[in-house]
């Protein structure tokens, strides 16, 4: 059976930016993991039993990044599923996107990440090395600005 892990992917929009470049002030929150090869990635997780896969989702945000879900936006409409080998066993990954109500929020990273970064769109697929992650970014982006 596949190991399942959810996820949110977590963006920020910056009130500095002229309303004609909305899409220029989003970031993207990305994580650098302690462990392994030190990935970047959104905060995500294993299902704990009992639990499902939005509650997951929001519970991991909290314990890698210190956001709790009051301080999140669930933006309606956006959900993706990757499914990729990890050591040999299939990992099914869902993802939704949430927004920080307050852009200046504190990330408060857990003993599982070493760095944070805010990222706009291009540094964000350069520093997630995993093309169904690039593309997943890139997908959340031409979402939101197709809401705008």
């Amino acid at each position: 059976m596949a190991v399942r892990a959810c996820g949110l992917i977590i963006f920020r929009r910056l009130q500095s930016a002229p309303p004609s470049k909305v899409t220029d002030s989003i970031e993207y929150l990305l994580l650098q993991t302690s462990y392994g090869t030190h990935h970047w990635t959104p905060p995500k997780g294993h299902v704990d039993p009992g639990e499902d896969d939005l509650q997951t989702a929001f519970r991991e945000t909290q314990e890698e990044a210190g956001l709790q879900a009051s301080q999140l936006t669930l933006i309606e409409g956006y959900k993706k599923e990757l499914h990729y080998p990890v050591r040999g066993k299939p990992k099914t990954v869902i993802y939704w996107l949430a927004e920080v109500k307050d852009c200046n929020t504190a990330i408060k990273l857990s003993e599982e990440h070493q760095a944070f970064q805010w990222l706009k769109l291009e540094d964000a697929c350069k520093f997630a090395e995993y093309e169904d992650m690039q593309a997943t970014l890139k997908e959340v982006h031409q979402f939101l600005c197709s809401k705008e």
